[in-house]
Parts: structure tokens; C-alpha cells; sequence
């Protein structure tokens, strides 16, 4: 099994709307792909709650069979159509994937 585990920080402002409305929207973006795309096993996007200035503002947890999944996940067309809309609205980004 490969975790797949991503965090964003969020710009204040952008495509019109405030960084609370871009969570919300970036979140069901985000959970509408577990439904697309079948590779994906388990989904679960979290927005921040912490005020601390080191907290990233919205994370995803996924899970896949193996990394061919989760390259098939990437490549997929619906999730580049989201990852764009991210990179939009996002200052920041980490990443880490590992197999369990």
C-alpha cells in the first residue's frame, strides 16, 4: 500500500474569491476525483483548524495499491484539471509518499 500524503498553504485572495472560500471549493474538487478515478482506495482532504503560522491550510490523505496507481491518479485528466486550480490558489506545497 502507498500513502500519498500532500499540504498546501493557501494565497489570501485568488480567482475572486478569499482563502476560506478556496478551501472549501479546493476541498470538494478534491473529493469529487475519489468518485472519477478508481485507482484511489481512500481519500480524506482536511482543512486546517490550528491558527499557528506554520499550519498549512489543507492536506490530502490518500491511499493506492502501488505507485503505478498512483501514477495513473496523477496522470488522470480530472485530477489535472484540479491540480491546475490549486497551483492557482496555493502559495505552497509539500509532499511525501511511502509504502506501508
Amino acid at each position: 500500500m502507498l500513502k500519498h500524503i500532500v499540504m498546501w498553504k493557501l494565497l489570501d485572495h485568488a480567482e475572486g474569491s478569499s482563502k476560506t472560500e478556496n478551501a472549501l471549493i479546493m476541498k470538494g474538487m478534491l473529493e469529487a476525483l475519489k468518485d472519477m478515478i478508481p485507482e484511489i482506495e481512500v481519500m480524506e482532504v482536511g482543512i486546517n483548524i490550528n491558527p499557528s503560522g506554520a499550519a498549512y491550510d489543507i492536506s490530502l490523505y490518500s491511499e493506492f495499491k502501488d505507485k503505478a496507481r498512483l501514477i495513473v491518479y496523477q496522470k488522470h485528466p480530472d485530477h489535472l484539471q484540479v491540480a491546475e486550480f490549486v497551483k492557482r490558489i496555493s502559495s505552497d506545497r509539500i509532499v511525501v509518499d511511502y509504502l506501508v
